[in-house]
């Protein structure tokens, strides 16, 4: 048996806490730098079969998958949830939330067939550990609404949106950060039906959830970051290109201040823009976003992504409209060989 005495613990619980300042204070370097040193620690006094050895794979995946470093994450994020599997058991908690943690992965890079039993699993085992009115069943909703919604299953993801918007204005409240999450969602699935009737009852839920953001978490954090820009896709399509670009702007700014110019959210935010732009005619202003975000995208994602595949054949679009063919075609082919 491994024995460890309580400076040990306090010690790995010191850098546990320096790390999750540093990634709330945005000084991401600094956060990765004590979380490794706390998985060291981790391993060093309680071994590789110890809970908080799987606490510390864990948030340090966190940190590199929120960095978009995926390919370092995914091997923490399994081996935490082989380790709550052993130690603590299939119906724990614990190991529920390293099955979604998994899934956001896979789902982050496309992987949707591999991250929706994940999602399911850890559904299951909070409704029937934690209850339907817990804040961490309303997260399994939401996660896996928006697989479905990514997938186009619109039918299957909106009564899951509605659930976890229920469930969180009862039991959070509707001034919390997560309550504005599902309202942002939810809106964001009633866009895509493309029905003006749908458009008018996004309207109401993206302007709460970034009243929510603004107030709770501040208005430089990736959640308002990303209101803005769902705020402006919704005014674009009602062509108020006006309000869209003011948005979209600040999205951007706001990505590259506290994410970095290489993290898969700027990319968005270039496409985003590039595409406002297209619509306008602005193509000189267009081009470069639309470049910048493809170069992104296939450092980051890699070559291989759905999400690459989209900023070639976005990018392909673009020249083609323009008469440069030749530029669009071998763009259009290696899209095509992704998506198949």
């Amino acid at each position: 048996m491994r024995y460890f005495n309580l400076f040990t613990k306090k010690t790995w619980l010191k850098l546990n806490e320096k790390g999750v300042q540093a990634y709330q204070s945005g000084n991401y370097k600094e956060a990765i730098s004590y979380f490794e040193k706390a998985l060291k620690q981790a391993e060093k006094e309680f071994g590789k079969n110890h809970e908080n050895y799987a606490t510390s794979c864990n948030n340090l995946a966190l940190l590199y998958k929120s960095q978009g470093r995926y390919a370092e994450a995914e091997p923490l994020f399994k081996e935490a949830l082989a380790i709550r599997a052993k130690v603590l058991g299939k119906e724990h908690s614990d190991y529920a939330t390293s099955c979604n943690e998994l899934a956001v992965l896979y789902y982050e890079q496309g992987r949707y067939a591999e991250a929706e039993p994940l999602y399911k699993e850890a559904k299951e085992i909070y409704a029937k550990v934690l209850g339907k009115e817990h804040p961490y069943y309303a997260t399994s909703c939401n996660n896996l609404a928006v697989l479905y919604k990514s997938q186009g299953r619109y039918a299957e993801a909106e009564p899951l949106y509605k659930d976890a918007l229920a469930i969180r204005a009862k039991v959070l409240g509707k001034e919390h950060s997560d309550y504005a999450t599902s309202c942002n969602e939810l809106a964001v699935l009633y866009t895509l039906y493309g029905i003006l009737r749908r458009y008018s009852e996004a309207m109401p839920l993206y302007k709460e959830a970034i009243e929510i953001y603004a107030k709770v978490l501040g208005k430089e954090h990736p959640h308002y970051a990303s209101s803005c820009d769902n705020l402006a896709k919704l005014y674009a399509e009602l062509r108020g290109y006006a309000e869209a670009e003011r948005l979209f702007k600040e999205a951007l700014a706001i990505r590259a201040k506290v994410l970095g110019k290489e993290h898969p959210s700027y990319a968005t935010s270039c496409h985003n823009l590039a595409a406002l732009y297209k619509s306008q005619g602005r193509n000189a202003e267009a081009e470069p976003l639309y470049k910048e975000a493809l170069a992104i995208r296939a450092k980051v994602l890699g070559k291989g992504h759905p999400h690459y595949a989209t900023s070639c054949n976005n990018l392909a679009v673009f020249y083609c409209e323009q008469g440069r063919y030749a530029e669009a075609e071998p763009l259009y082919k290696e899209a095509k060989e992704i998506l198949g």
